[in-house]
This record gives C-alpha cells, sequence and structure tokens, in this order.
C-alpha cells in the first residue's frame, strides 16, 4: 500500500475511533451524543446562529440540523428565538440549563482528548499536526472551488449529508 492509502486509511480509522470513544464517553456520563454536544459546543463559540449556520458550519443539511436541534431544544438545552435581523428565519441560543450540561461534558470532552491525544503525542506535535491537517483542508477546499468553477466534481459537504 502507498504512503498515501496508508496515511488516507489511519486518517479516517483515527477519526472514526476518536468520534466513537468520545461519543461513548458523553453518553455515559452525560446522556449526550457527540452530534449534540457539537451543537451545543457551537452555540457556546457563536451565540446566536441560525439553523442555516450551524448546517454550514458541519456540512450537513439544513433538515438534519434542523431536527438536531429541535431534540436539543426539546430537552431544554437550547432554544429558538426570532431572528430580529430576517424574520423568515430564527436564531437558536442555549439555555442556562444546556450551559449547565456543557460546564460538565466540555470537562470530560476534553479529559478524554487529553488521554487518547496528548497522552501520546507531545504538545508541540500536537501543534504540528493540527497545522499539516488545516493545511491539508484548506488545500482541499481550494481544489473543490477550482472544480465547482469549472463545473467538474461537486463539492464535498454540498452533497447534504445529514446529521441524523
Amino acid at each position: 500500500m502507498s504512503s498515501l492509502k496508508l496515511l488516507y486509511h489511519e486518517l479516517v480509522r483515527l477519526e472514526t475511533e476518536l468520534w466513537d470513544g468520545i461519543d461513548a464517553r458523553l453518553r455515559g456520563e452525560y446522556d449526550l451524543p457527540l452530534t449534540s454536544f457539537e451543537v451545543l459546543h457551537l452555540l457556546i463559540r457563536r451565540p446566536g446562529p441560525r439553523i442555516q449556520d450551524i448546517a454550514e458550519e458541519f456540512a450537513i443539511t439544513v433538515g438534519g440540523t434542523s431536527k438536531v436541534v429541535d431534540r436539543l431544544e426539546s430537552a431544554g438545552f437550547c432554544e429558538r428565538r426570532a431572528n430580529p435581523n430576517d424574520r423568515r428565519s430564527s436564531i437558536v441560543e442555549l439555555t442556562d440549563q444546556g450551559r449547565k450540561l456543557m460546564d460538565g461534558a466540555m470537562k470530560a470532552f476534553e479529559d478524554e482528548l487529553a488521554l487518547r491525544i496528548g497522552s501520546v503525542i507531545p504538545e508541540r506535535s500536537v501543534r504540528e499536526v493540527t497545522e499539516t491537517l488545516q493545511s491539508l483542508r484548506a488545500a482541499g477546499r481550494a481544489l473543490d472551488a477550482e472544480r465547482k468553477a469549472a463545473g467538474q466534481t461537486p463539492v464535498p459537504g454540498q452533497q447534504g449529508r445529514s446529521a441524523s
């Protein structure tokens, strides 16, 4: 197997194993799926996004995003309110109950990252790998934009992946 294929397989497996491990911990300790955690975490980082903004952030469909937000809203962790800048949309905000949940869940998330990554590679390597992955993602987005402009292969994330 070529080095690039091996790297690809290792990255995909790592992503799956990280997701599954963190998801299991959050579900076990907080009954919170990682997908829901990611949306709530976005609400902390970027207060007041629209459903469309959340969908774009995670490259998933608006319908899938709306379903995740519906579940979180039913559980009392977030709420929608009228968008003062556009009556056709609403914005999503974290509730006090959602903030309380995220206080503990964030600690569990960070602890799991420390166990799965931080305990294995030094901080300098974490920064280097992060920069490399950011460069790869930027190059991939540029390639996708060029292809889209040329009318070629559809851009990933525009296919309508669903979060549900």
